[in-house]
């Protein structure tokens, strides 16, 4: 895993003991974005050591000691189904921040999937179409392995000939993210409405705290989301350390 970290700066009501909103970069937006796209057998790998995640831990146990004598040998093995393979673009993945070791997704075909029209023949050409994602898979049409691996080009990439910037939001944007992890841009007037939303009267008691954000602080913000809705207080705001802000 990366050790690369995003920085948070936290708006903490210390009356309130919560954590208000955090002013965050790309980096750290792209990845929440990146964990709502994990895959559920991800989501129970990364977190079943931690915490109960309801009957899916059991059902990840009984995969992991099923006999691949059960498992359809033409179609998914245990280990596609224990650590399924990313559907995101390697681009689009914040990679100094990933939970887990990237599966990046590629796709095969065999060395006869086009047959060039031999002018001295009547013959016409063959194309064969066929596409895996997994190698050596055998052709269906030729029984040769499909080891030749194809180029993906992402939609976006398509669409326009200037750089795409990876990641899932556009840099160059300051984003507000809640304590329940609601994402806006931020702006002066989104942060009044909110502290008039959230009914602060005493502005003497908000503090600003700069945190690091990394792969652990990753895995103890995935686990409160399943847990809570005040993610960024369980996460950086401990109570030993509110009641120390706060004078307690």
């Amino acid at each position: 895993m990366a050790t690369s970290k995003a920085r948070l700066k936290l708006l903490i009501d210390t009356k309130g003991k919560k954590v208000l909103f955090a002013e965050a970069s790309k980096d750290f937006v792209d990845f929440l974005f990146y964990i709502f796209s994990l895959p559920v057998g991800t989501v129970v790998k990364l977190l079943k050591e931690k915490i109960s995640v309801g009957c899916l831990d059991k059902l990840y146990e009984s995969i992991e000691n099923l006999s691949e004598t059960y498992m359809q040998p033409s179609h998914h093995d245990k280990n596609s189904v224990l650590n399924p393979k990313s559907s995101i673009s390697a681009t689009e993945i914040p990679l100094s921040l990933s939970l887990h070791e990237s599966n990046i997704r590629k796709f095969y075909t065999c060395d006869n999937y086009t047959t060039n029209y031999n002018c001295n023949s009547y013959s016409a050409p063959t194309y064969h179409y066929n596409v895996s994602d997994e190698p050596n898979v055998m052709c269906p049409q030729c029984s040769s392995q499909m080891r030749r691996e194809m180029t993906y080009i992402s939609p976006r990439c398509a669409k326009t000939k200037s750089v795409v910037e990876g990641g899932f939001v556009k840099g160059l944007v300051t984003y507000m993210v809640m304590d329940n992890l609601e994402v806006m841009p931020l702006s002066t007037i989104s942060g009044i409405t909110l502290l008039n939303k959230l009914n602060v009267k005493d502005l003497s008691a908000l503090e600003e705290k700069i945190v690091d954000f990394g792969v652990e602080e990753g895995l103890k913000l995935l686990k409160a989301s399943m847990e809570c809705k005040n993610v960024l207080t369980s996460v950086f705001l401990p109570l030993k350390v509110v009641n120390k802000t706060s004078g307690v």
